[in-house]
């Protein structure tokens, strides 16, 4: 099979699992998600032939075949710049919606520093638990960023929230730091 990376081009994705195993729907179907797929109906999608897209869907399409599925893939370019316009505008707000729901969860994360603070509860296991907490953030908006081909509006507000999420930490992992160091060397003194 061979397509070509093209900028400015689609790929038409058909796959059919009605002949492989159970667990490779949800395989296709997970991994075209996880690439942003825009489904047009049942079984068939579309996607920019970008190269890390390209890659991706030749690697689904050996795996469908070789596991008795049929897949095909056809490059198309849109003739009415509208019409493409608008799938872009589909994308953009399927992106807009996952980073909704990261500005929706992540005062959540600051709250919880703010609060932890307040408490008096600066402490290491509070940073440490934080940090896993702010790598899941950094972890999801990765995984939404690779899919945001065309730049979608909100993307620039969530990285913002997550970085700023992460200044805040900073202040804590100090203020934690302050806040143990007197109790180490009163450890130390006796």
């Amino acid at each position: 099979m061979s397509i070509e990376p093209d900028s400015r081009g689609w790929l038409v994705i058909s796959v059919s699992t009605a002949s492989a195993p159970d667990s490779l729907r949800v395989q296709v179907w997970r991994k075209l998600r996880s690439l942003g797929a825009l489904y047009l109906q049942q079984s068939v999608c579309l996607l920019p032939a970008r190269p890390p897209v390209v890659r991706e869907i030749r690697r689904l399409v050996d795996r469908v075949r070789h596991q008795g599925g049929t897949a095909r893939v056809l490059p198309m370019a849109f003739t009415d710049p509208a019409e493409e316009q608008a799938v872009i505008a589909e994308l953009n707000a399927a992106r807009d919606t996952e980073y909704a729901e990261v500005l929706e969860r992540l005062p959540g994360l600051r709250q919880e520093l703010a609060d932890e603070q307040a408490r008096g509860n600066a402490t290491y296991a509070e940073v440490e638990e934080s940090e896993a907490d702010l790598q899941r953030f950094r972890t999801w908006m990765g995984k939404v960023a690779a899919r945001d081909y065309f730049d979608a509006p909100a993307g620039q507000a969530a990285r913002d929230a997550v970085e700023q999420a992460a200044e805040e930490l900073a202040a804590f992992e100090e203020a934690a730091l302050h806040a143990e160091a007197p109790r180490l060397r009163a450890v130390k003194e006796k």
